[in-house]
């Protein structure tokens, strides 16, 4: 079986070791997507990842910021991947104030069309009466 060398590993294969993604291919599409920076530059699902490099990784409304610690070409227990990457205090921060800004935010789900009691209360609510 071949193995990559110990210093650098594909960085699709790393984040879906890492499990920041469900499949590599997952990884790749990210990567392509332009939501996987490495040391502030776009790059490829193929690029090479060094111990040492700042990743930024968009999921969703949150980005992290990670710094690589250790390679890996197995995806095993979420234990042994948090190892992987140390998060900076700052992406760490910063998502803790988008969680609370998010959670703030009033939510609204509309399953369907509204019930004739609905109605009334939405039409009492926008005439004021």
């Amino acid at each position: 079986m071949h193995s990559a060398p110990e210093n650098k590993l594909r960085i699709d294969k790393w984040l879906w070791a890492a499990r920041f993604f469900k499949t590599r291919s997952l990884a790749s599409q990210a990567v392509d997507g332009g939501k996987v920076q490495c040391n502030g530059e776009r790059i490829k699902p193929a690029r090479a990842v060094h111990v040492g490099d700042e990743l930024r990784i968009r999921q969703g409304p949150y980005e992290l910021v990670v710094v690589v610690r250790a390679l890996s070409e197995r995806r095993g227990p979420a234990s042994e991947a948090a190892l992987l990457y140390e998060e900076t205090p700052e992406s760490v921060a910063a998502r803790a104030v988008l969680k609370e800004q998010l959670r703030a935010e009033p939510t609204f789900e509309q399953k369907g069309r509204p019930t004739k009691r609905d109605r009334r209360h939405i039409i009492r609510f926008t005439e004021g009466g």
